[in-house]
This record gives C-alpha cells, sequence and structure tokens, in this order.
C-alpha cells in the first residue's frame, strides 16, 4: 500500500459507515492522479463505494438488503459543498418538518444555488433542484426551513396562524431571524408578518 493510499484509508476509517465524502478531502494527501487512483483501487477492491461524481462512501452493509444507502440529504450535501454551493430541503419536506403538512415527500428534492443536477444512487435518486439565492438566504438553520415551507405553501396557504404554528415549532432567537429577514421574502410574505406583528401587537 503506497502512502497515498495509506492516508486515504486512515481519513475514511476515522468517518462513521456510511457517511459520504468527496474526493477533495483527500487533495493534500496526494497528487490529483494519485488520489484519483487509490480511489478508484479502493472502489475496485469493495472498500468504498461512488456514490457521484467525486463523492465515495464507506458502505454500510446489512444482512437483510446488502448495501444501505447513505442518507439523501448527506449526498446532497456532500455534492453541494464540493462544489462550494448550498442545499437546502424541498418546501414539501420544509413543510413537512414543520407540521405544516402531513403529505411525505416521495421524491429526494434539494434546492441548491448551484446547477440543477440528477443522481441515481440504487433505487433512490436524489435531485438538486437550482432556485433563486433569496430562497436559500437562511439555509442551514430553524429559520431557512422555515423560510423554505412558507415559500413552498404560498400565497393563498399563508396566514397568521401559519406564522403562529412556526413560531410554536423553532427556537426563539431563530423565529426573531425569520422576522428580521423580510427583506428576503416576497411581497405577500412580508404583509403576512406585518399582519401578524399588528395583531401579536394588539392582541
Amino acid at each position: 500500500m503506497n502512502s497515498t493510499t495509506a492516508k486515504i484509508m486512515k481519513h475514511i476509517n476515522s468517518r462513521p459507515i456510511g457517511e459520504p465524502f468527496s474526493s477533495l478531502e483527500c487533495m493534500e494527501m496526494g497528487s490529483r492522479a494519485a488520489v484519483d487512483q487509490a480511489l478508484s483501487r479502493m472502489t475496485k477492491a469493495g472498500h468504498l463505494s461512488r456514490v457521484a461524481r467525486g463523492v465515495y462512501v464507506r458502505p454500510k452493509i446489512s444482512a437483510h438488503v446488502g448495501e444501505v444507502p447513505p442518507e439523501a440529504f448527506k449526498v446532497a450535501e456532500t455534492i453541494a459543498k464540493q462544489m462550494g454551493n448550498r442545499i437546502q430541503v424541498s418546501g414539501a419536506e420544509a413543510a413537512r418538518r414543520m407540521g405544516l403538512s402531513t403529505q411525505v415527500p416521495t421524491r429526494s428534492v434539494f434546492y441548491t444555488n448551484g446547477p440543477s443536477r440528477k443522481v441515481t444512487l440504487g433505487k433512490m435518486t436524489i435531485i438538486l433542484k437550482k432556485v433563486s439565492p433569496r430562497k436559500l438566504a437562511l439555509a442551514g438553520r430553524p429559520a431557512g426551513l422555515a423560510l423554505t415551507a412558507l415559500w413552498y405553501l404560498g400565497k393563498e396557504a399563508v396566514t397568521s396562524e401559519t406564522i403562529m404554528q412556526i413560531k410554536a415549532k423553532i427556537p426563539q432567537s431563530e423565529f426573531e431571524v425569520l422576522c428580521s429577514s423580510q427583506r428576503f421574502m416576497p411581497g405577500w410574505m412580508h404583509d403576512v408578518f406585518i399582519k401578524f406583528k399588528r395583531e401579536a401587537y394588539h392582541g
């Protein structure tokens, strides 16, 4: 085993089984060619599985189903990070997590500021969908999840009661961040927050 392979092996063995990683994480362990060759050999030997271009995982094996695919969000997150992009769960999933919808999305869709793409992983398909930057302004935090859910629900469904539900669902500090981020909201959403504050003040 050459030094590059040994370094990569040590690196991936320090990670949880089933957690994807980007080949970019290994670039300081040798030349680009040496890293690519090492990852290719380790994949052929079964030590790694190639999830997508430049994304690998130390496979988790189940006695019942064989190789267990990594979590869709972690795959999407790894793909986004290697391109310097951000991601957020889709509006449908955000609404479900906020308790504003009971529908479980049938597809693993994630919003990104990078290019749209589709990744097939066994029977699972991961979709990265490019959206406007302001829809990702608070990505990665509860306030961002709430904002994504509101965008998804739309003008006809979002009321002061919806905002109250969100207020009860996320930490107060995050709700304050959400309320102070009206520059990222469309006019109709901004109006609902104004109405909510007015009702809360007079109520």
